[in-house]
């Protein structure tokens, strides 16, 4: 596979461009058009860790795709926080919790109801589901229930010795996954079965020819500069983005909402597909690799910036998205804890998901 110049090329340079322009003379048109910039960069930088990571093979590629939603997850954060003051200290918490709603129900859901209604039944590995559900149930109590249940500082705040310890257990959790994943055992998040079902007579991307080196570098230098311009936009973006849920008399909580969104859009649509061409492992890969590293990454990048500005963040969680988080991670449990799945796991997470898109608009 040889380099072409295409839209996801041309993508970041523009952004960029649109980026300076509404810097240097910002009106309504201009915010527009940085908006539908944004966007483009998003899914121009997907595609260019897709091409990386389709280069260094399962399951750093998935991986990749990881690290590079958590970077665009952890800048939409940060540019909100610095620009929103303590206001925002609850934000890292909403995006994160709405990050695992959106992937363990809704991406989950989506490609277990596609895959099961066009292939009944599907199989992934249940070594590798069950390593990253352990991960995930950790991170996810750890960080945002306990913080509800600790007496240093009552209520949902951490005092500065708590969150560098929490910090440092989620980023030691996910290094040790990665590690697991990548290095040790490989083999539990390879597929357990020819990843393309013959009878269906689709192209797999899988087997498609190999990006050359050249090719993977520059996909590389183009994903770090739609990375910039997905930074600079977001930071444009974030009063406008908080006006509008305000305008809307929307819960503040709907700005994690949106935000996690945003980054998990492109991810989801590649998770699908993938799902719908008989790939649930690379599917369940992408999506729980998302979640991990929303946490594992997402929470220490926003515990430095914290202490480094001394703006206080809230992470434990309240109530009713304690009963949601608890409901979603004994069912990801009984979906993951056999190996196969079929349509009724997916309706069952879907319909989880829908609660809680319905909750965050009307608690």
């Amino acid at each position: 596979m040889k380099f072409k110049l295409d839209w996801t090329c041309i993508a970041p340079f523009a952004a960029l461009v649109i980026l300076g322009l509404t810097f240097a003379m910002p009106n309504g048109f201009l915010l527009i058009l940085s908006a539908i910039a944004l966007a483009f960069a998003v899914f121009a930088a997907i595609h260019h860790a897709e091409v990386v990571a389709h280069r260094v093979g399962e399951p750093f590629g998935t991986l990749v795709l990881a690290i590079a939603v958590t970077v665009i997850e952890v800048a939409l954060i940060v540019s909100v926080m610095l620009t929103g003051g303590p206001d925002k200290a609850a934000l890292p918490r909403d995006t994160v919790f709405a990050t695992i709603m959106i992937v363990c129900n809704g991406i989950v859901g989506l490609c277990l109801l596609v895959g099961g209604m066009r292939h009944h039944e599907q199989n992934f590995q249940l070594q590798g589901a069950s390593a990253t559900l352990a991960v995930l149930c950790a991170l996810s109590v750890l960080t945002m229930v306990l913080p509800d249940f600790t007496s240093t500082v009552i209520g949902p705040g951490l005092s500065t010795s708590r969150l560098v310890f929490v910090g440092v257990t989620s980023l030691v959790l996910y290094v040790v996954f990665v590690f697991v994943q990548t290095v040790r055992h490989r083999d539990y998040f390879l597929p357990p079965v020819p990843a393309l079902d013959p009878n269906k007579g689709e192209s797999d991307d899988v087997h498609a020819p190999l990006p050359t080196n050249g090719y993977a570098l520059a996909a590389g230098g183009l994903l770090l500069l739609s990375l910039i311009s997905v930074v600079g936009l977001a930071k444009l973006l974030s009063p406008a983005v908080e006006a509008g849920v305000a305008r809307a008399g929307a819960p503040e909580a709907v700005v994690g909402v949106v935000i996690a969104a945003l980054v998990l859009l492109p991810e989801g649509v590649a998770a699908i597909r993938a799902a719908r061409l008989n790939r649930l492992q690379t599917s369940l890969n992408l999506a729980l690799g998302s979640a991990l590293a929303s946490i594992g990454l997402t929470i220490p990048a926003v515990a430095m910036v914290s202490l480094a500005i001394s703006q206080p963040i809230a992470l434990g969680l309240g109530p009713k998205e304690i009963v949601l988080l608890a409901l979603t991670l004994i069912v990801s449990v009984l979906t993951l804890g056999t190996g196969r799945s079929t349509l009724l796991q997916g309706v069952v997470h879907l319909v989880i998901f829908a609660t809680f898109l319905f909750l965050s608009v009307v608690p």
